[in-house]
């Protein structure tokens, strides 16, 4: 179903990684919603914490447009769905506006503008540099003349000196407004970092400080009137509405996921499709609780800093004994990276070993360095709980542990094609009802992804109480 919508929205795109961008995000949401402003947050690419961020920053929670896994249609359509039509739509860039695949530039930030015909805030990291950031303001308007740069925002200025001769040089070569001038701020002592990029709204204990700093520090310099009008410049936004996955139904179906500061990479997406097929979604804490609620047709654990808790969780031993006790009962459980790493035997982690609930044969070292770490593609080719044999799955992968085995066999069903996976080229441990890999998938890439995981807890369900019958 085509449609016809008018959805003021804007790209933030900065130069590289570290210009920026998710400070002036975080920043012109907190603005636009002071102001009364409806707000939707969006990432471009394969991001968690990003988007969690966003979703803190908008109250909403933030979509990922990822051209490269969902296709620019699909990018698009769920764009138009949830964007808003009186207010401010804003899209976080990944990387510098034009990486994308290739040296073209293939699902770039800039290609993503592009299909959504939508403005761009261009922000420049001016540390060290005056003239030379009119360089780059006119090599990114050539080496892209349809790309629309409606905006600048000049970040880590220092002193009006500084900024004047900024401001002038750019000027000189190009008539791109500078919508904001931040100063140099020490933002990152209330936005820390860590190995797998900021530390995650559910592991931040400073939020209200945050919000307040960035309402008093970057905000007051960015004008957002002119910010707000680039934003309703962007004309109506004609899609193809891509219609909802037919999924099988999971009415009366209990499906827990874990969900606290060890675990927080979750897709809205993926949640909601299992919802809308009509599931009883639970959260549940692998810190506090004491065990898995009774009566679950499947489980689900996300991503995220189980390294980081793997002292607590070690010492939740009811609740690992739990999870343990689910899997050879033979509920579905569906796992990623940091899932896999709950189901190991332990975490190896700062030279410490933190024992896990011990469903699959392995330990999972953290390294000091990134063990994969970007977009991976799959070919499933033998028989599992969840997937269908022969077919490819697109999604990405950014884990800094690998896996420790005693053996020279580990049971997987998945070649990995583009990637680094889970072991010895291959992804999707699977033992008995348990999938377990560092590759994450999104819904809209993967549909496949809930029809598989709500027609496993089917079987599961169906055959407990066949059990119970008897």
């Amino acid at each position: 179903m085509e449609e016809e919508r008018t959805l003021p929205r804007v790209v933030v795109a900065g130069l590289g990684g570290g210009s920026g961008k998710t400070i002036v995000s975080m920043a012109l949401l907190l603005a636009a919603r002071r102001a009364g402003m409806a707000v939707r947050a969006f990432k471009k690419g394969p991001d968690y914490i990003d988007a969690a961020w966003l979703s803190w920053a908008s109250a909403h929670p933030a979509r990922n447009l990822d051209t490269y896994l969902m296709g620019f249609d699909c990018a698009v359509s769920s764009f138009v769905r949830h964007g808003v039509p009186d207010g401010l739509n804003l899209i976080e860039g990944n990387r510098g506006v034009f990486d994308g695949m290739d040296v073209a530039g293939t699902h770039s930030s800039a290609a993503l503008a592009k299909a959504l015909h939508a403005p761009v805030l261009l922000v420049l990291n001016v540390t060290k540099v005056t003239r030379t950031a009119a360089a780059f303001v006119l090599g990114a308007r050539q080496l892209d003349p349809d790309l629309r740069i409606a905006g600048l925002v000049l970040n880590h200025v220092n002193g009006r000196r500084h900024e004047q001769i900024v401001r002038e040089s750019i000027a000189a070569v190009s008539d791109i407004p500078v919508v904001g001038v931040v100063p140099k701020l020490d933002i990152g002592e209330l936005v820390p970092e860590r190995h797998l990029g900021l530390v995650t709204p559910d592991d931040h204990t400073a939020r209200e400080a945050l919000e307040a700093k960035l309402l008093a520090e970057v905000v007051l310099h960015l004008d957002l009137e002119s910010m707000v009008r680039i934003a309703r410049a962007a004309g109506p936004l004609r899609a193809e509405l891509e219609p909802e996955p037919n999924l099988p139904d999971a009415s009366h179906l209990r499906i827990g996921y874990l969900k606290d500061a060890a675990f927080s990479f979750y897709y809205a997406e993926n949640l909601e499709a299992l919802e809308n097929a009509g599931a009883e979604l639970l959260p549940i804490s692998a810190l506090t609780a004491g065990a898995l609620p009774a009566g679950l047709s499947a489980l689900y654990i996300g991503g995220g800093f189980p390294e980081v808790h793997a002292a607590a969780l070690s010492a939740n031993a009811s609740f690992l004994q739990s999870v343990r006790d689910a899997a050879r009962s033979g509920l579905p459980i569906y796992a990623e990276c940091g899932g896999l790493m709950l189901l190991s035997r332990g975490i190896i982690w700062h030279g410490s070993r933190y024992p896990m609930a011990g469903v699959l044969p392995f330990d999972a070292h953290v390294c000091g360095t990134a063990q994969g770490h970007g977009y991976t593609e799959l070919l499933v080719d033998r028989q599992n709980p969840f997937y269908s044999s022969g077919l490819a799955i697109r999604g990405h992968e950014f884990h800094y542990s690998r896996i420790e085995l005693q053996a020279d066999t580990l049971d997987t069903v998945c070649e990995v094609r583009r990637g680094a996976g889970a072991w010895r080229h291959r992804d999707g441990i699977v033992s008995g009802s348990v999938w377990a890999g560092y590759t994450h998938v999104h819904a809209l890439a993967t549909p496949q992804w809930a029809s598989g995981l709500v027609n496993a807890a089917r079987r599961f369900a169906s055959s407990s109480m066949a059990t119970a019958g008897n």
